[in-house]
């Protein structure tokens, strides 16, 4: 075994600090992260994958790749030679092949934060079959594509007198820069990215949009939230040991209510009472991490038999790293739904953060999950239906 041997399957994401039309936009925050953090997220979570490799010229991205904290993770410098305006990707690879030990590369591009470690699963398994020396992400686009000839232009992929209805259109295959796969041997050999018999991978149709113009950044980031909001990866979700809620605004409606004697009453709903048992009976830690000092509260949570109830909380980060001590827990095991800026820095920090439906808006920004359901409305329960419905599959 070489020296500088890095992994059989080696993820390699280069990322250069000039670019001309976003400065700096590999580590440029989108839906309030690094942009390469979404790549690192699919690849590092991606089990077909040895190490992850990220090849920069830049020491500002190299901190901020530094502080993703993923033991699969590793940072390369890159020459000046191949880290010019005018230098190819390949020049980039090549450099990479020529120094480290590895079977397989797949080429990762940063600018793609849509996918997903399930798309890099597919596009392996179908690399390792037989006769298949390369493999490359790709779309499907159901568009009419025509050509300029001469004074004329003529249609490529139908015939304008039979026009196809959509739904009986095959369409046709465009890369969408995600990812490549090949080998060392073969990179080497053959100087590009893929080369040989070559198999295609299909993602979704939304994957269809790289980062090159900051007018593709507003599109991205749209579907980053709506993919977000409705499907989270099932990594993310998958590592959850630890449930923790804030109560007002998320547990109740928010609303304040009294009594003719001026008792305060709260509002609570059936709904995240199940939620609580089954969590319960997953084996899941649960608590309850609220700036609210009422009795009312602290009745409902024994109630719900919650592991860890904390009320009259001011700083609710200091709580959070009290529960990590006590259950030996590390952030990305721990989900926590909140709704207001005091929920803030646990909504960032921890591996699920979500918010209810009327959450601010600078929560819901910072939020992986959005719940359908207003709080005190079954917003809990939805979030526990789709933690338990991933760790079932």
């Amino acid at each position: 075994m070489l020296k500088n041997f890095i992994g059989k399957t080696v993820a390699f994401i280069p990322v250069r600090g000039g670019s001309k039309s976003i400065p700096l936009k590999n580590i440029k925050l989108i839906n309030n992260r690094p942009l390469i953090y979404w790549t690192l997220d699919a690849t590092v979570n991606c089990d077909e994958i040895d190490s992850v490799v990220v090849s920069t010229d830049s020491k500002e991205i190299k901190r901020t790749v530094e502080k993703y904290s993923s033991d699969k993770v590793k940072v390369i410098d890159r020459s000046e030679e191949v880290s010019t305006d005018t230098a190819t990707t390949e020049s980039v690879m090549i450099e990479f092949a020529r120094n480290y030990d590895f079977e397989n590369i797949v080429l990762v591009q940063a600018t793609s934060p849509l996918l997903k470690s399930k798309d890099i699963t597919k596009g392996i398994n179908k690399y390792f079959e037989n006769g298949i020396d390369s493999a490359l992400s790709v779309v499907r686009q159901k568009r009419f594509i025509w050509e300029e000839k001469s004074s004329s232009a003529v249609a490529i992929n139908y015939i304008p007198s039979k026009r196809p209805r959509r739904q009986e259109f095959d369409g046709f295959l465009v890369e969408n820069g995600a990812f490549y796969i090949t080998s060392k041997k073969n990179l080497l050999s053959s100087q590009c990215r893929i080369s040989g018999n070559i198999t295609a991978i299909e993602m979704s149709e939304d994957t269809y949009y790289e980062i090159d113009e900051p007018s593709d950044w507003a599109i991205v980031e749209e579907l980053l939230k709506k993919n977000i909001s409705n499907n989270t990866c099932d990594a993310d979700i998958g590592r959850i040991k630890c449930f923790l809620t804030d109560s007002d605004g998320v547990l109740t409606d928010g609303g304040m209510y009294y009594s003719e004697n001026g008792d305060e009453l709260k509002k609570f709903n059936t709904k995240d009472g199940m939620g609580f048992k089954l969590l319960k009976e997953a084996g899941i830690i649960t608590g309850i991490i609220t700036g609210e000092n009422i009795e009312l509260v602290r009745r409902r949570a024994e109630k719900m038999k919650v592991d860890e109830v904390h009320l009259g909380v001011h700083n609710k980060m200091e709580i959070l790293n009290d529960i990590c001590s006590k259950y030996n827990l590390k952030y990305e095991e721990i989900a926590y739904i909140g709704d207001d800026i005091n929920d803030l820095d646990v909504i960032r920090t921890v591996g699920l953060g979500c918010t209810v439906y009327d959450g601010m808006d600078c929560v819901k920004d910072a939020a992986k999950i959005i719940t359908k359901a207003k709080g005190g409305e079954g917003a809990v329960r939805e979030i526990v239906e789709i933690i338990l419905n991933v760790k079932k599959r």
